[in-house]
């Protein structure tokens, strides 16, 4: 049996093919589950219904993440086409441009901190708090996307490690909060990999490069491992895990400096 035959999951955030949306979607129809797909508006409508039908996708819901009657509309639609959820998948995080180019303190705005947090982080609960009454009774799965920006510094991420740090203490309290209702709450703090939203930090190219010295696999991780991991956590098998950021990296987390013959070149 696939580990996710017959479960119900919403994926909120697939953009494009290359997006990790995108590959735990793909990781997630190849083991039985049933997707749903949400889209920003009207000028993505296509591409994430053209995405989907590789994926045997028949349900696309409108939903901008920063409107809570956007969300409240997810659920009502959704509960149209299934009798329950047992899986919210999400994959939504953006700061503004100028905020992700050049010195912290510099560039960070009042504006750009309100807008990080609520997309990246405040949605997370919203659209837990949304779910809750179709989740109801089946022991459901709560996930995010985190990244080590986070808990460590990184050149030109800024405001956004503010937010993922937010969206990881959200993950520990809702795992409390949920965790009521038998549902579990994690999240996968991947490294980087080449997608649309990860190309807007000023010199992210560097970073791949960097991340792929540094890592004890000596490389960077894929979008399907990333997909594969979510699948997992999603799944029954992941039944006693909730609270926690699982690291996707590669093992980047783990080391303070690359090797010592690297230094001395």
């Amino acid at each position: 049996m696939k580990l996710l035959e017959g479960k119900n999951v919403l994926i909120v955030g697939v953009a494009n093919k290359h997006s990790i949306a995108a590959g735990i979607a793909e990781s997630m129809a190849e083991n039985g589950a049933n997707i749903a797909l949400t889209y920003q508006n009207e000028r993505l409508k296509d591409n994430v219904e053209k995405l989907g039908s590789n994926w045997g996708v028949d349900t696309y819901i409108p939903c901008d993440v920063a409107e809570d009657s956007q969300i409240e509309n997810t659920f009502k639609d959704l509960s149209n086409n299934w009798d329950g959820l047992d899986a919210v998948i999400h994959a939504v995080g953006f700061a503004p441009r100028e905020e992700l180019d050049g010195n912290f303190l510099d560039v960070t705005s009042r504006e750009g901190f309100k807008i990080a947090h609520d997309i990246s982080s405040y949605s997370f609960i919203a659209l837990a708090k949304g779910a809750k009454e179709m989740m109801s009774g089946r022991n459901g799965s709560l996930l995010t996307l985190s990244y080590l920006g986070s808990k460590l510094t990184l050149p030109n991420y800024n405001v956004m490690g503010l937010a993922k740090a937010s969206l990881e203490a959200s993950v520990r309290y809702l795992a409390v909060s949920a965790g009521k209702d038998g549902h579990r709450v994690n999240a996968i703090s991947a490294g980087p990999v080449k997608t649309l939203a990860a190309s807007g930090v000023k010199n992210f190219r560097k970073m791949l490069s960097y991340n792929a010295s540094r890592a004890p696999l000596g490389r960077n991780i894929t979008t399907k491992e990333v997909g594969n991991a979510a699948t997992f956590l999603s799944s029954d098998m992941a039944s006693g895990i909730s609270g926690e950021i699982l690291y996707v990296d590669a093992g980047f987390n783990v080391t303070a400096m690359g090797s010592i013959q690297e230094a001395d070149n």
